[in-house]
């Protein structure tokens, strides 16, 4: 069973996230900040990171960058509500980039495909 970390401030959208992710047949784990979310990139090996960008703190930039030179072979999903970050080029390091939805379908799609399928995805 492939883990999955997702890392959101956002207390109703990591519920929501873990709950669809366990549903479709993945372990999930939750951090509320980055700087949670990289303790747990080294102490739990994720096998995918579903990482929201404008976090308190540290964001998911700086975090994006932090997993990828810890291990580059982590896929990282960039989960945020604001598409203009698609423009930034820090962002284009990551795996995939997939803009909030309370329609998790896209998410779901992302993961599978990025875990089961070996594609990088490009959204």
């Amino acid at each position: 069973m492939s883990k999955v970390l997702i890392v959101d401030d956002e207390p109703h959208l990591r519920l929501l996230y873990e709950t669809e992710l366990r549903r479709a047949g993945y372990e999930t784990m939750t951090a509320s900040n980055a700087q949670q979310g990289l303790e747990f990139v080294e102490t739990m090996s994720p096998d995918l990171v579903v990482l929201d960008i404008r976090m308190a703190g540290m964001d998911g930039i700086e975090a994006l960058q932090r997993i990828l030179e810890r291990d580059n072979s982590i896929p990282v999903i960039l989960n945020t509500a604001f598409s203009s970050y698609r423009d930034n080029y820090l962002t284009w390091a990551a795996d995939a980039y997939v803009t909030k939805s309370a329609d998790v379908t896209e998410l779901l799609e992302t993961v599978h495909g990025l875990l089961h399928q070996g594609l990088k995805a490009e959204n």
